[in-house]
């Protein structure tokens, strides 16, 4: 297939990344680039109504493992129906999360699952970033951030603190294992400073 680039944002609940995910869509089309933006979960259509069993409700709805089968098959559908067509023609994909929200939510803070996660994610997807850009925060102030959206779809947000402080480590230790293709980025900066960074990285990879 014709190589497009595949741009993942992760962090905590919070931390800014679905922000600087519009705001590198935004700058890539205007320079010229052809650029999708899409999220997870969800992303599709089918992906999204998968979205709303995870996201809402009761924080012990679902266990960890069933959580881990739920994030997979609607990361499927979306990998189907809307990152690898657009792949396939080139384009740049930004997704807002990806696997590697797996590996730290489900892997390794709601449960003992990596191996398992890992495992699942190489049978079902088998296809990893280009880049992935982590944005690293004080888990206090991103929780604050998170709850004050109210949006309804605030289950995680509602394991607490502990958890997000988890999520934090995880995410720091994932990026220290993945280092060739992920980057963690300062979050306590402005909006605009991030952004510039962000937008040096990527051009830098597709530059490569």
């Amino acid at each position: 297939m014709e190589k497009g680039l595949f741009i993942t944002l992760e962090g905590v609940d919070g931390s800014g990344k679905s922000t600087q995910a519009n705001a590198l869509e935004k700058s890539l089309n205007k320079n010229g680039n052809i650029a999708v933006l899409t999220r997870e979960p969800g992303g599709s259509v089918g992906a999204e109504l998968i979205r709303k069993l995870l996201v809402e409700g009761d924080p012990d709805r679902w266990s960890p493992e069933t959580e881990m089968l739920l994030f997979t098959a609607a990361r499927r559908d979306h990998f189907e129906k809307t990152i690898r067509p657009a792949l396939e023609k080139g384009k740049i994909v930004i997704s807002d999360r990806f696997a590697d929200s797996t590996r730290v939510y489900q892997g390794a803070t709601r449960g003992d699952l990596r191996a398992v996660v890992d495992q699942l994610h190489q049978l079902m997807i088998g296809y990893e970033p280009d880049l992935t850009l982590i944005i690293d925060v004080d888990p206090q102030e991103s929780l604050s951030r998170g709850l004050a959206r109210d949006s309804g779809e605030d289950r995680f947000e509602d394991f607490g603190l502990g958890f997000q402080k988890k999520l934090r480590q995880g995410f720091l230790k994932l990026g220290h294992d993945f280092n060739k293709r992920c980057k963690i980025i300062d979050g306590t900066r402005t909006v605009k400073e991030i952004s510039s960074e962000i937008l040096t990285l990527v051009y830098t990879k597709l530059n490569d």
